[in-house]
């Protein structure tokens, strides 16, 4: 890291160095403010002004209390290293910071004095909890499903022909190909670390019903699946290859759905945008699969990674770059959950919606 230029991390609006020191068994971040634009108050004014927007501080008759949601998969970030993270912010806002015990859900409990050194206490959770969340695997995605049967025909056909013409090229094999039951297109990830947060992601979802149906005129979407595409820059190192999706009639409806979705879920915190726009297209193809056929695509730039054998596309993409896998009503958005199956062999769902 280049520690004249930290990463920063925005909550509520305000911006926070990050700097990192390496211990043993995770890493420990400390965190300074930055004053936004404009702003020039100093002081425990400005902590009890401006620190805690999403948290509720209450008077008690021993001083002031403030209860935080935090998964319980995160408390050992916020304890650190033989307690060290909870003694240090415990002395350095004078409060005390009670834990539940790891594996049990609960409220992290600031109580101190001053409603001032509560407010910076919950701050500083705030900024660990949305570091170390970030490290953390995604566990939930948004999906548009491409098993219908239709495509789900072509793409054996697709696998077969591929086996048959191109199985002498380095890395192809059945092995790297995709679930036919699990054909998906990846909208984004999501962090669910509990159920509480698998609930409001499920309600969010439901929120975005209504644009989705002014989109389609509340009818399903008529999508074709044709062509596949590569996102390294060899074609003949290639980790993931791609089926192209798009609107049957040429519009924009799809590309505007799928970015409509993750613009609500990054506004919410729930999501972390990677692209501009959404990338649409559903994975046919990927070397992780040798080692683990219930590999999700995370909707990545299918770089290559340490540890896997890529293949030569080159005869394939020459063979079988315009390929048609087929065309169907698209009719549902997912929430989907990660390394799950549902009795019909896609992915169990945390929510859906219908685009009709």
């Amino acid at each position: 890291m280049d520690v004249l230029r930290p990463p920063l991390i925005n909550i509520n609006g305000r911006i926070y160095r990050r700097t990192i020191t390496k211990e043993d068994s995770y890493e420990e971040d400390d965190f300074s403010y930055m004053d936004p634009p404009g702003k020039s108050k100093q002081g425990e004014d400005f902590a009890a002004d401006e620190a805690c927007d999403g948290h509720c501080i209450e008077e008690t008759d021993k001083g002031f209390r403030c209860a935080i949601d935090v998964p319980n998969v995160l408390y050992k970030y916020i304890i650190g290293k033989k307690g060290e993270t909870r003694r240090r912010l415990e002395f350095d806002t004078k409060t005390s910071i009670n834990i539940p015990k790891q594996g049990v859900d609960g409220q992290i409990v600031i109580i101190g004095p001053r409603r001032a050194a509560v407010s910076s206490a919950a701050t500083r959770i705030d900024v660990l909890v949305e570091s170390f969340r970030k490290k953390q695997p995604f566990t939930h995605f948004l999906s548009f499903p491409l098993n219908d049967s239709k495509v789900q025909d072509g793409f054996l056909r697709f696998k077969e022909d591929v086996l048959q013409q191109c199985s002498q090229d380095h890395g192809v094999d059945a092995s790297i190909f995709q679930n036919p039951a699990k054909l998906h297109l990846t909208v984004g990830t999501l962090v669910l670390l509990n159920e509480s947060e698998v609930t409001k992601a499920s309600e969010h979802l439901q929120d975005c019903q209504s644009f989705i149906r002014e989109i389609t005129g509340g009818k399903p979407l008529s999508v074709k699946v044709s062509g596949i595409e590569y996102m390294n820059d060899d074609p003949a190192m290639v980790d993931v290859l791609y089926a192209k999706v798009n609107a049957k009639d040429g519009s924009d409806k799809l590309q505007a759905i799928a970015d409509r979705l993750v613009e609500h879920f990054v506004s919410l915190g729930q999501m972390v945008r990677e692209w501009d726009r959404v990338k649409l297209h559903g994975t046919v193809m990927n070397t992780l699969f040798r080692k683990d056929s219930t590999v999700e695509d995370s909707g990545g730039s299918g770089r290559q990674m340490s540890g896997r054998e890529a293949f030569d596309a080159r005869n394939i993409l020459k063979a079988f770059g315009d390929y048609h896998f087929g065309e169907f009503e698209l009719n549902s958005v997912r929430l989907s959950q990660r390394h799950s199956t549902d009795c019909t062999g896609y992915y169990s769902s945390a929510g859906s919606i219908d685009l009709s």
